[in-house]
């Protein structure tokens, strides 16, 4: 029989440093390491196609960061939590959503993804290893091609009974259009209500909705800029979200980096530094899978490179360093 455990939580006001976490610490970086992600995230940054991590399963540590404390606490799920899921992973091909799709099924769930072309979900690399880039081989995968803005293909998803649904949808608007976030969120959102799925997380950005504050400088002069048609979508989408009356989670990561997860999600009021799609990717199985997470109905910005943060990499830019 499985049993709960309690949570054990640790507060220090050293916002900036490394949180705290129940087990073993993750290898410190090397600095090439280091530079290596920052030059990761400054390319994505700079990308016009912004697209869009708590850590999941079991007892699996979780760090949550604030301006003005650490608060870190072992994740110990009570047996609900601990049951096998069925997951839909909206833009399945993506990225992020890739790292969705596998860690689901890592845990031993089933995923039903919907993209507009099946052949294009791969295994990620960042949490895949050696297996990344190789097509998923898993009879817990139901994938599904179509398009988020049709009603009927949407439906095709939720003809398999679905716990939880996670929208993490991209792209340039010049390819996908000024509203496909706003319109394909919509239409999951209108399919869920249907069949009475109320547990949902979306992966915005950085910079949307009343983040925009805790955005990088030179990131909010691309908002206004080259992103200005992107970022307009995603507010949009925030504000469909916001008032959908569903069980949500509006995911705004900072920087985003194809590495291997770290295990290390900071939730911050300040300026967001960098994080992994994996790590984003395990935030957000969290918000559909936890029946106690903390943060629903709430848009929590999230970073998890210990002791890094836009404003060192600006200033390390600055002195030759990237």
């Amino acid at each position: 029989k499985l049993q709960s455990a309690k949570a054990q939580d640790t507060i220090r006001p050293d916002s900036h440093l490394f949180p705290l976490v129940h087990s073993p610490s993750p290898a410190p970086l090397l600095s090439s390491q280091v530079t290596t992600m920052r030059l990761s995230s400054l390319a994505f940054l700079l990308s016009a196609g912004v697209s869009s991590a708590f850590t999941t399963s079991g007892t699996r540590p979780s760090s949550f960061l604030g301006s003005n404390r650490v608060v870190s606490h072992a994740a110990s799920s009570s047996s609900s939590n601990l049951c096998m899921k069925t997951i839909a992973v909206i833009g399945a091909s993506g990225l992020t959503a890739s790292e969705c799709v596998y860690q689901a099924l890592k845990d031993g769930d089933t995923v039903v993804g919907l993209t507009r072309n099946p052949a294009n979900v791969v295994i990620p690399q960042g949490s895949g290893g050696d297996e990344a880039g190789k097509p998923f081989d898993d009879p817990n995968l139901i994938m599904i091609g179509g398009d988020v803005t049709n009603p009927d293909d949407v439906a095709k998803v939720f003809e398999t009974p679905i716990d939880g649904v996670i929208i993490a949808l991209g792209g340039k608007t010049a390819d996908v259009g000024e509203t496909m976030l706003t319109d394909g969120t919509n239409t999951v959102m209108n399919a869920m209500k249907d069949k009475g799925v109320k547990r949902l997380s979306v992966v915005t950005s950085i910079g949307a909705g009343d983040s925009k504050d805790q955005a990088p400088f030179f990131f909010k002069i691309l908002m206004m800029t080259a992103m200005k048609k992107i970022f307009n979508d995603k507010n949009n989408q925030e504000q469909v979200v916001e008032g959908s009356g569903l069980d949500y989670c509006i995911v705004r990561p900072g920087g985003l980096t194809v590495e291997p997860p770290t295990g290390v999600v900071n939730v911050i009021e300040g300026e967001a530094g960098s994080i992994t799609r994996a790590d984003v990717a395990s935030f957000c199985l969290d918000a559909v899978k936890m029946d106690d997470f903390p943060y629903i109905g709430k848009t929590p910005c999230i970073s998890s490179v210990g002791g890094t943060s836009w404003v060192k990499d600006r200033s390390g830019a600055a002195r030759g360093e990237m």
